[in-house]
């Protein structure tokens, strides 16, 4: 499967078409807007539903997405009128490309409390615990707005990790092939611990300048095996 991973686009979504090469998925982790205006979402949903080098595209909120949570029905409104776009708030769906194996992605905005912004719960509570524990365990790629603690989940110059200690605690022990997230922008890159690959795929700066090129990878879902092109 050839896949791209974006995030953090804060409405800047179409600077980036031209760094599109497409593929069988494009993904986007959240954050598509600067305060999650009605007129910031249908740009968006109207830009990503307009690729037509992409079979599949799907995305989640972020934190700056605040329609998504304040007003959930006017934002599925939105969403749901395009056709060839799928958003999921902690859902899961399945694809398959050609003749091969079914590859499950599951979808969850939530992060640690963040100062006021959207999709905020408590760093130490059972909350973030009962989002996490839902994850099945049969993920292939799981996509949170926010990173895993110790997983480039540092702005630069930093030295504390600011990523979601519970998030890590669920991933290691359901270990998805994939972990793609954004929200902390300057974390932007790649690990992988031998089992999970955890991508950062914020494509802007800490500044909000376009400096990150999407993250686009040919993926073996049997082997999780990951070239990047």
């Amino acid at each position: 499967m050839r896949i791209t991973f974006i995030s953090d686009t804060h409405t800047k979504h179409k600077q980036l078409s031209s760094l599109l090469p497409g593929g069988d998925l494009i993904v986007h982790a959240g954050d598509i807007s600067s305060m999650g205006y009605k007129h910031e979402i249908e740009s968006f949903c109207t830009w990503l539903n307009k690729l037509d080098n992409y079979e599949h595209k799907v995305f989640i909120s972020g934190n700056h997405d605040l329609m998504f949570e304040q007003d959930s029905e006017k934002a599925r409104e939105i969403w749901s009128s395009y056709k060839w776009i799928d958003y999921l708030e902690d859902e899961q769906m399945s694809i398959q490309i050609a003749d091969g194996p079914e590859v499950k992605i599951y979808g969850s905005p939530w992060q640690p409390e963040f100062y006021n912004w959207a999709f905020n719960l408590p760093r130490n509570g059972q909350e973030l615990e009962s989002k996490w524990s839902a994850i099945p365990d049969d993920i292939d790629i799981l996509i949170t707005h926010g990173p895993a603690y110790g997983f480039l989940d540092r702005i630069t110059g930093g030295w504390e990790n600011l990523g979601c200690e519970k998030l890590v605690g669920a991933i290691k022990g359901k270990k998805p092939k994939i972990h793609v997230c954004g929200h902390i922008h300057s974390g932007y890159g790649h690990i992988f611990d031998g089992d999970t690959h955890f991508i950062n795929a914020s494509v802007l700066d800490e500044r909000y300048y376009l400096t990150n090129k999407p993250i686009t990878v040919d993926w073996d879902p049997v082997t999780n095996e990951l070239v990047f092109i």
